[in-house]
């Protein structure tokens, strides 16, 4: 019995490591199942292959249908100044038209223009497009000129004070000179002065956006196909197209001129224009069309001038600065010199009226007699001694007044 019950307690224990070591094994494989190391080969194990996903996505695109931006606008391009329309099919000619107030008008006018417009409403025979387009005004251009021609006074504004300081340095021009040359700077700075004031004015103007400006057009539309003729090549039937559509063009400008409307057909940059502000309407008030032909996005590439015709440039420039400053140099002095003669001669001028009226004495001896000659000679040369005399007394006089002042002040 005793042997029995010692066997059943060791097939127990027996049993029980058993389960204990089953148990840590199980615990053991969960533990490393859930170990980083298990989880990065996972995730390794499902990457994609990149070759066959790239094939999957080229399959999944190539559903698509893809579309050129063109397809969304209602033209193919500008050309001629016409815009073409469905491949060439369907041209649009444009007149842009200039608004008059109304309200200001007589009675008189009022009535010419309501009888304009009857006219012109009764001389259409073929369809056209009333399109207005209001835009806030742009006067960036407007700072820009202004701006330059303010730095152009400023140049010479400041040549000329320059020129001026010179001169009063060398103190070898005479006092008409730098006269005119003291005007020409007070010119110049209120000609500065008020340029940037006005300049300053725009500015302010231009920060208001509500500041807006209707503009009105005329749409004219013209078919290929009531052209008629299918033989004709694509350049004929643009050269027809054209001359129709400028015919029509020229007729309504005429009949609207009845109205006191001042009409005009539209260029090619002026049609790229009024459709880049239809389909950029936020972006045309700060980058207008001039900005983005200029900023080269239809070229392929762009390149920047040559460094040595940039500075063959400035050289230039600098020589013909040198050149002006030292012609006008040698023209002021060659004036200066022709002031002093002036001067010189003024100062001089009643011995020179001695001399020429003794000489013309002394030509006309024979016919006005050798004795009065003579004695209009001496008479001249009398009045000559007399003024020299007076000369000399005044300078004596000043002579004695500057001793005595010497003397008093001792």
């Amino acid at each position: 019995m005793d042997n029995a019950v010692d066997m059943l307690t060791i097939v127990a224990v027996i049993l029980f490591m058993i389960v204990v070591v089953l148990v840590m094994v199980y615990w053991y494989m969960k533990r490393k199942e859930n170990s980083p190391e298990k989880q990065e080969n996972n995730n390794s194990n499902n990457i994609e292959n990149p070759k066959l996903k790239t094939k999957e996505t080229a399959k999944q695109t190539s559903q698509y249908t893809k579309l050129s931006v063109f397809d969304f606008m209602e033209f193919d391009k500008i050309e001629d100044n016409m815009i073409v329309q469905n491949g060439g099919k369907r041209y649009l000619m444009v007149i842009s038209c200039e608004g008059i107030n109304y309200d200001l008008m007589s009675e008189v006018e009022k009535t010419s223009v309501e009888a304009g417009f009857v006219q012109f409403l009764n001389t259409l025979r073929h369809p056209i497009q009333l399109y207005t387009q209001t835009r806030t005004i742009n006067i960036s251009s407007s700072i820009e000129n202004y701006t330059k021609k303010i730095e152009e006074v400023k140049q010479q504004l400041d040549k000329k004070q320059m020129e001026y300081n010179k001169m009063l340095q060398s103190g070898s021009y005479s006092t008409t000179i730098t006269r005119e040359l003291r005007t020409e700077i007070a010119r110049l700075q209120n000609l500065y002065d008020y340029g940037k004031d006005i300049t300053q004015n725009i500015e302010k103007m231009s920060l208001n956006k509500n500041v807006l400006k209707k503009h009105y057009y005329i749409v004219i539309p013209y078919n290929t196909s009531d052209l008629g003729n299918d033989m004709l090549s694509d350049e004929e039937k643009k050269q027809m197209v054209f001359s129709e559509l400028y015919t029509r063009s020229q007729a309504l400008i005429r009949t609207l001129f009845a109205c006191s409307m001042k009409c005009k057909v539209m260029d090619s940059y002026e049609l790229a224009e009024l459709l880049y502000v239809a389909y950029n309407r936020d972006e045309s008030e700060v980058y207008g069309i001039e900005k983005a032909l200029k900023a080269g996005y239809t070229e392929l590439y762009s390149t920047a001038p040559d460094v040595l015709d940039k500075k063959m440039e400035a050289l230039n420039k600098t020589i013909e600065e040198k050149a002006l400053e030292m012609a006008k140099e040698y023209v002021d002095e060659i004036k200066s010199e022709k002031e002093k003669a002036v001067e010189k001669k003024e100062e001089s001028i009643d011995d020179l009226i001695d001399e020429m009226a003794t000489a013309i004495l002394k030509e006309n001896e024979r016919y006005i007699g050798k004795e009065v000659t003579e004695e209009a000679i001496k008479r001249v040369k009398g009045k000559k001694q007399k003024k020299e005399e007076n000369a000399n007394d005044k300078e004596e006089k000043k002579r004695t007044r500057r001793t005595t002042k010497t003397n008093a002040d001792a």
